[in-house]
């Protein structure tokens, strides 16, 4: 995540503006681990796969991707910090321990989210994730319209483009949408000049859509971010509290923390505003539409400056 953070131009007086905040960053993924970076600000936790009470991962996927949208970096010394620091997280399980899932339990998850939004102040939605089948169309839709109004209602919903490129019109079925923001993945090897740095697995939209998807393109390769088997404590120290993982999934709660830091330095900004800034501040990388969208997120324009949100 420190190179993360550089290549999106997420600078340390961003983040150090904001030195508490109360609003929460929704994640429906295979639950959260204990780690040292999440502190206690996991407020809500909910499993729907086991029906357990207290929070766990079994997967490690979750736990992942809530470093990437707002790990401390307690165990590294702020090194591998996610985007949003100071957030807090509200978990649903909807992921089994091997990343699958239904379409039933992300239906109960999301309806989770929107009755809970007022209670947690809940300001995004992170969906790193691809669910159901060919078969299950009309289910789907059902997903799809949840996300549209979640984003009714104020949400900032962001959604992995999915790992099923490179032909058009891969973009994942949650990502279609066209009010949320969909999050294609860039290799990482982007520090102002290099151009067509899109993953080729990356999900793609159609050339004829007429809306742009995916909406922002991020870093997703080989992103270090918060490890489940870690072990150690503040005496010896900790090890193994990182580890690397790729594709859509670690790009997408780069765009969620970068929404989160958003709506904590401009509270009174709305969703659309939200996205408005992140698209139009995107930097141009020089990739086709449908891959690249509006281009690399850019952190340092989208939040420099509140004027005109």
């Amino acid at each position: 995540m420190n190179r993360v953070r550089k290549q999106v131009r997420c600078y340390d007086d961003i983040q150090k503006s904001i030195i508490e905040d109360k609003i929460a960053v929704a994640i429906l993924d295979t639950g959260i681990g204990r780690h040292p970076d999440f502190e206690n600000r996991v407020v809500a936790f909910a499993d729907f796969v086991n029906g357990r009470l207290a929070s766990y991962d079994d997967s490690g996927h979750g736990t992942h991707v809530a470093g990437c949208v707002g790990g401390s970096g307690y165990a590294s010394h702020g090194l591998y910090r996610g985007m949003a620091p100071a957030c807090r997280f509200c978990i649903g399980k909807v992921l089994d321990q091997n990343g699958e899932g239904c379409i039933e339990s992300m239906y109960r998850g999301l309806m989770w989210v929107l009755e809970n939004r007022k209670r947690y102040q809940i300001r995004v939605l992170n969906v790193s994730l691809g669910i159901g089948t060919s078969g299950e169309m009309e289910r789907m839709g059902e997903l799809v319209e949840l996300l549209d109004a979640a984003w009714e209602q104020g949400l900032v919903v962001v959604c992995a483009a999915g790992n099923n490129g490179p032909k058009e019109g891969t973009i994942s079925p949650l990502g279609t949408s066209r009010r949320v923001i969909t999050v294609g993945c860039h290799e990482g090897g982007y520090f102002g000049a290099r151009r067509g740095l899109c993953e080729n697995y990356s999900g793609r939209g159609s050339r004829n859509m007429l809306y742009r998807k995916p909406d922002v393109v991020a870093p997703g390769t080989d992103i270090i971010s918060c490890n489940i088997q870690w072990k150690g404590n503040d005496r010896i120290g900790y090890r193994n509290a990182y580890t690397k993982k790729s594709g859509t999934s670690m790009a997408t709660p780069v765009v969620s923390g970068a929404a989160a830091l958003f709506v904590q330095k401009y509270p009174q900004a709305d969703n659309e505003q939200v996205k408005r800034r992140m698209i139009y501040s995107a930097h141009d990388i020089g990739d086709a539409w449908n891959k690249q969208g509006w281009g690399m997120l850019d952190v340092e324009k989208m939040c420099g400056n509140g004027d005109g949100i």
